[in-house]
């Protein structure tokens, strides 16, 4: 008998996943034990109670609609949650397995993220990792992301921010820029005869103020006006200031071995002292995986350390 959940017959669910994984009914009737007119029954009854068709029939095969593949998504996360619940409970999920499916801001995933998990992997081989870089929001059911890092923390009740450390930020110019247009004292001086680069924000198309600390410890904002505007990768800010474009501000450890080299030099040291805290955040109503606790735990223990 198809087990029920919250008023929903989970076996049909299952035989709808099931179906839209073989692109057919006579192939998931075959691997459920059941006949393809059983299989057909049962998504019909799916989709008269949703109101919404899930399939496009063919001769041939069937091939899920926008709505079926949406739902197909949100369904094929939940009877994997229910699953890894279930090994919990009766103690068969002793190991970590699985994928985990993470998305990380691109200066801070290359530069303090992706370096460890090479680690992590060591530590828990049966652990595979799916990693998106990119500074666009994600959205955690529609996108089938189990974590996130970000610079700040989404307004949203429905997450868990888990702390990992404040960067240091560094404005930054080449040599050759700072001969030919001076070097600025004060970040007032930021806002007239300077050439600035600035990062524009996705979600909302404005540039990110640049953030200092005065003497009596007081931060405060500056937003320069840019010459260059660039969005997506944080990284472009580096690679334009390092070829001599102007000057940005943007991450310690994006910089830090061209400031050692002597391809960059830091400005405005009496105004440094500005960090960007980053957070790893994740779903608060979401059944957490071994696989996925596991991750947590190595992120929060290696990143909160000093790199």
């Amino acid at each position: 008998m198809p087990r029920q959940f919250s008023g929903l017959m989970l076996g049909s669910v299952e035989l709808f996943c099931l179906t839209a994984e073989l692109q057919g009914f006579t192939a998931a009737a075959a691997s459920a034990g059941l006949t393809p007119a059983a299989v057909s029954r049962s998504i019909a009854r799916l989709e008269a109670r949703l109101g919404v068709q899930l399939f496009v029939r063919t001769t041939r095969q069937v091939r899920l609609t926008d709505s079926g593949r949406s739902y197909y998504e949100q369904c094929r996360q939940a009877l994997g949650q229910l699953v890894e619940a279930e090994r919990e409970l009766t103690g068969e999920q002793r190991v970590a397995t699985g994928t985990v499916r993470i998305s990380l801001p691109t200066s801070y995933g290359h530069y303090r993220v992706l370096p460890v998990l090479p680690e992590f992997r060591r530590r828990y081989p049966g652990v595979e990792l799916e990693v998106q870089v990119s500074n666009r929001n994600i959205d955690f059911a529609s996108d089938g992301f189990d974590l996130a890092v970000r610079g700040r923390t989404p307004p949203d009740s429905g997450l868990v921010a888990r702390h990992l450390e404040d960067t240091a930020l560094v404005v930054v110019a080449t040599p050759q820029y700072l001969r030919r247009r001076g070097t600025p004292r004060t970040p007032e001086a930021l806002m007239h005869d300077h050439e600035c680069i600035q990062f524009v924000r996705p979600s909302t198309g404005l540039p990110v103020p640049w953030q200092f600390r005065d003497k009596s410890g007081r931060e405060f904002e500056i937003t320069p006006p840019a010459v260059v505007r660039c969005t997506d990768d944080v990284l472009s800010l580096a690679t334009l200031a390092r070829h001599g474009a102007g000057l940005t501000q943007t991450f310690g450890a994006a910089v830090q071995e061209d400031i050692a080299q002597g391809r960059l030099k830091e400005v405005l040291k009496e105004y440094a002292g500005a960090t960007m805290p980053f957070s790893l955040l994740y779903p608060a109503n979401r059944h957490m995986p071994l696989r996925v606790r596991v991750l947590i735990d190595f992120l929060v223990d290696t990143l909160a350390r000093p790199a």
